[in-house]
């Protein structure tokens, strides 16, 4: 899907529907939407399709009280998105003396007090804007009565009684007597014990890497070390013998290396050695391939290690009829493991000794490459997020993995000392206190436990896992103190009149070959504006240069966040003119062209790094003539000056060149759609879209009727609303809004800008009466197309299409501008720019998706549906073969809708050869651990390439949203150096030309070319829906 879903408003329709009036397109739609969320990943999918009969969605203000302390029951909740405060009270008639116990995020569920009609045990008020799934109690209670099989541990606690029962629920626990703990029932859901509970040890010895993490391995791993066994000794049988080392003989093993070996020569899908390793180390830690002594994770050496089943002496050779199996099993199987295998050498990385933690043989310590690796996976945990980078860096050192197999397990209870903090790295747990019940849940990237260590207090809470084989990262109470202390004697704090200025972290600087060593520098954290900009000045121009210095580069890509150009240029001329308070003659000409100097190489990194935004920033351009003029005066006073007066004549240079180019380019865009400039081939060249260029577009009014505009791109919604009103003579309170395919209608902001290039796929600009908005309809073109485009697009090369997208792709992904991501996650209203190249580029990823859709959806011959699916795996294929990572992830989640993934009578009928591609694909786009798969895929790859661009929005989001941007008056500079490292990513993808080997030369090229750029798709997924249900109807 795009950065906003296309389904948003189809779903909230179907929602509000009463469950006896929906219908099975209805229910198809909430299916495919809350199959996504969170809280219901792990449902038995008949379950979820009673809860899409039965649930509602509302949508909470911040400041809004859900429920208070005390009140019965009534509905049953699940968190879509936001966040919601868990606040108990000693008195429940007064909420004044009320203490905010935990937070419920995306995912948590609650309110299961409503099976007992028990009174809440604690008042829930939004801390922001809320999206929620609601069921009634009635209903809720029919669901639990009808799939307690399916919710016990799910949706609420499996001690649970039935409807009307007089057991004690989960929110009458607090009924027990005083002093009793909870103790772990066996479906992971504490309970009044009557014996004393069976917990686990906190802070408990961490597994050695070379032994298992779970007591008995998954199926699906001992059938992988089934199929790699059957087939190593088919193969290549001599690799599993007896060997023998230092006169003790071991049976039935192979080596290490070996093994790496033999992985990288079966299969083009294992490109690495270190894959390879990932892959058997996969095994290995579920117990499937052991070292022969137990004690050595895998390693890529001359190191022994026997198949399960060689260890256990129940080996046997492979029959006939294995073999085969095997053989068919086998590329699904090295899919899987490669898919399984970074997330088994992170595991094994944390399960090695810190060097304050060794077990009785020589150490295994972390390397610098594993500590990097730890360092680049907390970089996505959400818990960690507004953490600094060396304090990330510290805890790469010293977090432990833990892991439990047992649902139940008590972590620790209430009332105990804190010894340690966890992350939840994959599972969930359940927060217990007495009295209370179960509060809430957390899940995957939520942390506990962190406040009894701050402030040395017993544990407020139990926590008990909720599920099986839970994983964690833990960080003991030794290590937590030692980083805050260390982070405080490493923080200095420049103060003026009383105040921090500036925030400074001392780090380790990095020698010439990338080791650490003894020598420091200072990192900024925050700091007023002006006192950042003069430490720029002073410590970082003139010095040497520090590849992993970033601080300028950082300052001038974010400083619109914090220091617009409005005030930052008027701080540089203060700075150039400032003048020594005392000193020689001599020292004082030093100060005074040294300070000078400083400010004019500013100046010139600031043209290199902002590009054309530079040039097309009146205020910026007025400053740099005045400050040209200033040098060429002072260049008869200091003739030092003459180098940098010629380097700033450039930048001018530059500027007018490109006036002068601007001048004779002058574009107009149309609807949202660029025009193109050709060049003498005739190839299509797109010019990036600067805020003064202008759009025509029509503005259309309820009877269908328009007028059409022409305005800068920089035109806000009042402007255009008050043009109309001017040309159409219309009535008054207008108001300018989007309306969709769909019917949904998007109102604008007076100060929004970019209208057009914002639009959705078929989305029209209306005008209306506020009170005459309901009578609004979308226009006939709206629906969009009403016939496949088969028959042309099958005499299309499958290679010639992709390349072709690939080279659009790369024109309106190199027109967008580093700075449109800013002004896209802070708002371009609040920083007074544009981001019409980005919306374009994030519209084209949803145009590809639903382009996908729609010629499926409007085949009605199976034959050639099957021909689309072969041909869009292909095209697929192709892009992520010229690394367009954008389209491949848009044609592979256009096949994955729902209205195509549902065709089940034409998958079927897919050979197993595009069945296997494809499965690899939705392997890649694998959502888990923050998209780790395709983060890992990007690291190996080298520009230039296309970024799926949606996830990179979302990074920049979730940075803004999960750090302040100012803290005690300070600008909170961490979160923009985590801003511009994303910005960086971008620079770096297009750091190279895009130069693709493009496929044989066809006759139909410009055809081809042409049908890539004017896309006609259906962007209603209601329709969509209809024309699959047409093609292969619900089977009873």
């Amino acid at each position: 899907m795009g950065v906003e879903s296309m389904l948003d408003v189809e779903w909230l329709d179907c929602l509000d529907k009463r469950p006896d009036d929906r219908t099975g397109e209805d229910l198809d739609i909430i299916f495919s939407r809350l199959r996504a969320v969170k809280a219901f990943e792990k449902l038995h999918p008949a379950l979820l399709h009673q809860i899409c009969c039965y649930g509602y969605y509302e949508d909470l203000d911040k400041g809004i009280t859900l429920y208070r302390q005390g009140d019965l029951g009534t509905n049953w909740y699940a968190v879509l998105s936001g966040r919601l405060n868990v606040n108990i009270s000693d008195d429940s008639s007064n909420n004044k003396d009320a203490v905010t116990i935990l937070s419920l995020s995306v995912g948590a569920a609650f309110g299961e007090s409503v099976l007992d009609n028990s009174p809440r045990q604690a008042t829930v008020v939004t801390s922001e804007f809320c999206e929620l799934l609601r069921i009634e109690q009635k209903d809720f209670r029919m669901l639990w009565e009808r799939n307690r099989q399916f919710m016990e541990g799910v949706l609420a606690p499996s001690n649970l009684p039935s409807v009307g029962s007089k057991s004690p629920g989960p929110d009458n626990l607090g009924r027990r007597k005083a002093g009793q703990r909870l103790a772990p029932s066996k479906t992971g859901i504490c309970k009044s014990p009557r014996t004393s509970p069976k917990r686990t040890k906190e802070c408990p010895e961490t597994i050695h890497p070379a032994l298992p993490i779970v007591q008995h391995p998954s199926e699906r791993l001992i059938k992988a070390g089934f199929v790699l066994r059957t087939l190593v000794m088919t193969r290549s049988p001599q690799l599993i013998r007896d060997r023998k080392y230092q006169l003790t003989t071991y049976r039935r093993c192979l080596v290490g290396s070996e093994m790496v070996e033999w992985l990288m020569q079966q299969s083009p899908l294992v490109h690495s050695r270190q894959q390879a390793v990932g892959m058997w180390q996969a095994l290995l830690e579920e117990g499937v391939i052991t070292h022969v002594c137990r004690e050595q994770p895998f390693n890529d050496k001359y190191v022994f290690y026997r198949f399960r089943d060689d260890d256990m002496g129940v080996g046997s050779c492979p029959t006939t009829t294995s073999r085969k199996e095997a053989e068919d099993e086998f590329q699904e199987t090295l899919a899987m493991l490669s898919q399984l295998g970074p997330d088994a050498m992170m595991r094994m990385i944390l399960r090695k000794p810190t060097p304050l933690r060794a077990w009785g043989y020589h150490p295994e310590e972390r390397s610098v490459d594993d500590l990097e690796i730890i360092y680049e996976e907390l970089l996505h945990i959400k818990a960690l997020a507004h953490l600094s980078t060396m304090v990330k860096r510290e805890l790469a050192n010293v977090l432990v993995f833990e892991s439990h197999a047992k649902a139940g397990t008590v972590l620790f209870n209430q009332g105990d000392e804190g010894k340690s903090w966890y992350i939840i790295l994959k599972g969930s747990v359940n927060v217990v206190i007495y009295g209370k019940g179960v509060v809430c849940t957390l899940h995957e990237g939520d942390d506990f436990g962190k406040l009894a260590l701050v402030n040395d207090s017993p544990r407020a809470a139990s926590i008990v896992l909720r599920e099986d084989n839970c994983h964690f990262l833990r960080v003991d109470k030794e290590d937590f103190n030692r980083i805050l202390r260390d982070v405080e004697a490493n923080t200095v704090r420049l103060k003026e009149h009383g105040q921090d200025v500036l925030v400074l972290e001392k780090i380790p600087a990095k020698h010439d070959h990338g080791t650490l060593g003894a020598h420091f520098k200072y990192s900024v954290m925050a700091g007023t504006p002006d006192k950042m900009l003069e430490h720029i000045l002073e410590t970082r121009i003139n010095s040497r240069v520090d590849e992993t210095d970033t601080f300028i580069e950082d300052f001038l890509l974010t400083h619109m966040v914090f220091m617009p150009s409005l005030q930052l240029c008027p701080q540089l001329l203060n700075h150039y003119h400032a003048e020594p308070a005392e000193g020689t003659e001599q020292e004082m000409t030093e100060f005074v062209v040294s300070n000078k100097r400083r400010v004019i190489r500013l100046v010139c990194q600031w043209s290199v790094i902002a590009g054309i935004a530079f040039h097309d920033d009146p205020t910026i351009m007025n400053f740099v003539e005045t400050l040209f003029a200033d040098i060429c005066k002072d260049c008869q006073d200091f003739a030092d000056l003459q180098g940098e007066m010629e380097n700033l004549e450039r930048v001018l240079q530059m500027v007018r060149q490109i006036e002068e180019e601007g001048g004779r380019a002058w574009q107009v865009q149309r609807q949202g759609l660029g025009e193109f400039h050709r060049s003498e081939n005739d190839t299509p060249r797109r010019k990036a879209i600067k805020a003064s260029d202008e759009s025509i577009f029509k503005v259309y009014c309820a009877d269908h009727t328009y007028t059409t505009l022409r305005v800068p791109m920089s035109t806000s919604a009042a402007q255009i609303v008050a043009a109309v009103h001017e040309k159409m003579c219309l009535g008054e309170d207008l108001v300018l809004c989007e309306l969709k395919s769909t019917g949904e209608k998007i109102l604008f902001k007076e100060s929004d800008v970019c209208i057009t290039s914002g639009l959705s796929l078929n989305g029209r600009i209306f005008i209306s009466p506020r009170e005459h908005l309901d009578a609004l309809t979308p226009l006939p073109e709206q629906e969009g197309p009403n016939e496949s485009t088969f028959t042309a697009f099958e005499l299309m090369g499958s290679r010639e299409v992709a390349y072709q997208m690939s080279l659009y792709d790369w024109e309106l992904f190199n027109c967008v501008h580093e700075y449109e991501f800013i002004h896209h996650t802070f708002g371009r209203q609040k920083l007074g720019g544009i981001t019409a190249n980005l919306d374009l580029f994030l519209r084209r990823f949803n145009e590809v998706q639903f382009w996908v859709v729609s010629e499926i959806c409007l085949t009605a011959n199976i034959n050639r549906r099957v021909v689309l699916l072969r041909k869009f795996i292909k095209i697929a294929s192709y892009c992520r073969e010229y690394q367009n990572l954008n389209s491949f992830f848009a044609v592979v989640m256009g096949l994955s809708n729902i209205a195509v993934s549902r065709l089940t009578q034409t998958w079927e009928k897919l050979p197993s050869k595009f069945k296997r591609m494809y499965a690899e694909f939705e392997a890649t786009m694998d959502p888990s651990r923050n998209h780790r798969v395709y983060r890992l895929r990007v690291t190996k790859m080298k520009p230039p390439m296309i970024p799926f661009m949606p996830l990179l929005c979302k990074d920049m989001t979730f940075t803004h949203e999960g750090n302040k941007t100012y803290f005690d008056g300070l600008v909170n500079f961490e979160k923009m150096h985590m801003i511009a490292s994303t910005i960086r990513i971008v620079k770096l993808c297009r750091s190279e030309p895009f130069a693709m080997e493009p496929p044989a030369p066809v006759r139909n090229i410009s055809e081809i070319r042409n049908y890539v750029r004017k896309l006609r798709v259906i962007d209603n997924q209601r329709v969509l829906m209809k024309h699959s249900h047409k093609l292969e109807p619900r089977r009873t």
